[in-house]
């Protein structure tokens, strides 16, 4: 399967405990048939299965990840640290340009990089100081982190924590 960022966010909030549909929908932000979309693409896939329970209350359907799906995730973490890594490099040898051009070319990480704590958001909001963009221009407001302003750049970041 070539999974795309949004694929790996769902199975990423599966295998972190969250079974039932609206509450994927809710952690993940992603529209209900979108997600049942893709739900069904990672079912079809191996990398979830559909358990349905009965209960005192009816029944009910919990989605769990598998072996399969499991290791995706790790791999996809894996990919996204050492992304973050020469992103980090890049910025800390104020290589502007390589930081421009990694960040334009991978910009479809940075949502799944937000997800799973990948990045260090204070050094991200920096770098996109230090290209003059803003967050927003790379980073759906969705996906953002909750407190983050996307107008805000190096200096005005700067001026906040007193240096």
């Amino acid at each position: 399967m070539d999974t795309k960022p949004k694929d790996i966010i769902v199975l990423g909030a599966i295998q972190a405990g969250i079974k039932k549909f609206d509450k994927i929908q809710k952690m993940t932000q992603i529209g209900p048939q979108e997600l049942n979309s893709i739900l069904e693409q990672l079912e079809k896939s191996v990398f979830i299965r559909v358990v349905e329970k009965n209960g005192l209350l009816g029944n009910k359907i919990e989605i769990m990840v598998t072996g399969k799906g499991s290791k995706e995730v790790d791999k996809q973490v894996h990919d996204l640290q050492t992304k973050w890594n020469l992103m980090s490099t890049l910025y800390k040898t104020q290589d502007k340009e390589g930081l421009k051009q990694f960040m334009d070319d991978n910009k479809s990480f940075f949502p799944m990089m937000i997800f799973f704590g990948v990045m260090n958001i204070e050094m991200f909001s920096m770098m996109f100081g230090m290209i003059d963009m803003k967050m927003s221009n790379y980073v759906p407001t969705e996906n953002m982190p909750e407190g983050e302003d996307s107008s805000r750049n190096e200096s005005e970041f700067y001026e906040d924590v007193g240096s």
